[in-house]
């Protein structure tokens, strides 16, 4: 057995394979560990349970026919006393009547003999990700900081959770680097609410939303008569965050000549309003944030070096969605609950095969896409569940494997909608029909199928 560093969502699985036959646990032990899963392995039903007792595997894959005791004796067992893990059973005597036997027993994938090393890989991620779901539905201690909407349990969130305890015990500048849409200004109003400065103002500036005519006026303030239209002395965002954080958005947007003015500020903790010549003192954390490369914006003279490091003194970098795939399920359940309990109803359920194509995504718009594709599904979905026919034809239409995006075909997609059915009415083909929208002789057909054409 080799153990994989469980950071990517496709290999976090710790499985067990029983079968009294040596070469085909042989055989799935090398496929999945060369999918980076542990993996475990049993010759029968008494060795499977000393094994569950001791490890506690995430996974159960097991054969149906054994000697002494059976494939569904155990899964029978596991799914009375060990409700959490993953049941997949393969067999080679697949029917209609065994594969709703054993759904009926609590087998979530079924396998029919032989199968390929694909169709293995395949029904294990799935099983995965049903597991996964349940574990996260159940887990109390889902990592936020305070109330800011951050979420996340994968080791790279918890390296940003460090360094935002850290930042937030001292006074030093922080830049905060991330794509759009990734969380920048959660992360930094976590770090002034967990501050000292908690009690005073946190300010929010959009460096990109003020033309540059304007900005230095608006982040220093500016005196009575200093240009046309100036009729009072105003404060700017600088003196109205005095004892607080400011927090500086996309300030790769400032011109060169506003980042030596910011420099200054930095440097003197003093500002100066237009239009006067006398300085007044600040005491301010400065927060900023770049969804481009300021490095190399720097290089090409479009950033200041030194306000580059001056700026960068502590710097978090928030990864994309697709690099913590982990946090889709927790990030889901989250949304989806808090958009239930404002319309006033129960969250819906995801199917497991919706959760796939979702893991699959890319999420280009990162964490804020994936919370208004929740949104819009709570307000346009009436079942409790939602279906892969509920997400955007971009998202159901494409399968992601091994980097490259490939067509799935029509039978595919309906093939697990069927099973998805299926196992949703635990096995109740007249159910299953009625979700469907077709009769339960047509059903039969369709799983008849199915099933011979994995054998």
């Amino acid at each position: 057995m080799s153990l994989t560093k469980q950071s990517d969502f496709s290999m976090t699985a710790t499985i067990l394979a029983v079968d009294d036959s040596p070469d085909t646990l042989e055989l799935i032990r090398r496929n999945l560990e060369l999918n980076g899963h542990a993996v475990y392995t049993a010759g029968n039903v008494q060795q499977a349970l000393d094994i569950i007792d001791t490890v506690e595997p995430d996974i159960v894959i097991t054969d149906w026919k054994m000697p002494i005791n059976d494939g569904l004796d155990l899964v029978k067992y596991i799914h009375s006393h060990y409700p959490g893990l993953g049941i997949m059973m393969i067999t080679g005597f697949a029917s209609i009547e065994s594969a709703i036997q054993a759904v009926k027993s609590g087998v979530e994938e079924y396998l029919p003999k032989p199968f390929t090393d694909e169709e293995l890989k395949n029904a294990v991620n799935k099983l995965i990700i049903k597991v996964k779901q349940r574990k996260t539905l159940a887990k109390e201690d889902i990592t936020t900081i305070s109330s800011f909407g951050l979420i996340g349990q994968s080791t790279e969130m918890h390296n940003v959770f460090d360094l935002i305890k850290k930042s937030a015990d001292s006074n030093a500048t922080v830049l905060i680097t991330g794509e759009s849409g990734t969380g920048k200004e959660l992360v930094a109003r976590a770090i002034h609410y967990q501050s000292n400065r908690s009690n005073s103002p946190f300010v929010t500036v959009n460096c990109s939303a003020i033309p540059n005519e304007l900005i230095e006026s608006e982040l220093f303030g500016y005196t009575k008569g200093a240009f046309t239209g100036a009729i009072a002395t105003r404060a700017g965002f600088f003196q109205t965050a005095n004892g607080g954080s400011i927090f500086l958005d996309e300030v790769s947007e400032m011109s060169l000549n506003m980042q030596v003015k910011l420099l200054r500020v930095i440097q003197e903790k003093e500002v100066t309003l237009v239009g006067s010549r006398k300085s007044i003192p600040v005491d301010i954390r400065i927060i900023a944030a770049s969804n481009k490369n300021l490095k190399r914006m720097m290089e090409s003279g479009l950033f200041r070096e030194d306000l580059y490091y001056r700026l960068n003194i502590v710097t978090i970098e928030i990864p994309p969605l697709r690099d913590r795939k982990d946090d889709i399920i927790y990030l889901i359940n989250h949304f989806s609950g808090r958009f239930a309990r404002e319309a006033g109803k129960n969250a819906p359920q995801f199917s497991e095969a919706t959760f796939e194509l979702l893991l699959n995504y890319d999420f280009p718009g990162n964490v804020r896409e994936l919370e208004n594709l929740i949104q819009r599904l709570s307000v346009i979905c009436d079942s409790d569940i939602i279906h892969p026919v509920d997400l955007p034809v971009y998202m159901r239409s494409i399968d992601i494997k091994a980097g490259n995006k490939s067509i799935k075909s029509l039978a595919e997609v309906e093939a697990e909608y069927i099973y998805s059915a299926v196992e949703l009415t635990r096995g109740n083909l007249t159910k299953a029909a009625a979700i469907l929208g077709i009769d339960r002789k047509t059903l039969r057909v369709k799983l008849k199928k199915y099933i011979n054409s994995k054998e």
